[in-house]
């Protein structure tokens, strides 16, 4: 595998404690940052697809009104909780 070095400046709140999870994990810092950037772009992608998926939704048509999300809402925890239509 081809790779390139990435510089970033973090807190060294942040450094200590990279530095204390690859000691922990016997493992080197920059495995520790590849896994975290590896996360965080899963994690940011699957949230820009389902931001485009609410957006279609929306323009289909596909929503719930104000008046029936708060009716939902006040009746959680009351036992008495419709399920949504």
């Amino acid at each position: 595998m081809t790779t390139r070095v990435l510089t970033a400046h973090v807190p060294v709140s942040l450094a200590k404690q990279v530095d204390l999870a690859a000691t922990r994990l016997e493992r080197s810092r920059g495995w520790i940052v590849q896994k975290a950037l590896v996360d965080w772009i899963g994690r940011e992608e699957d949230r820009r697809r389902m931001t485009l998926e609410a957006l279609a939704d929306i323009d289909a048509g596909r929503v719930v009104d104000d008046k029936t999300v708060r009716s939902w809402a006040a009746g959680l925890g009351s036992g008495k909780s419709k399920k949504r239509s």
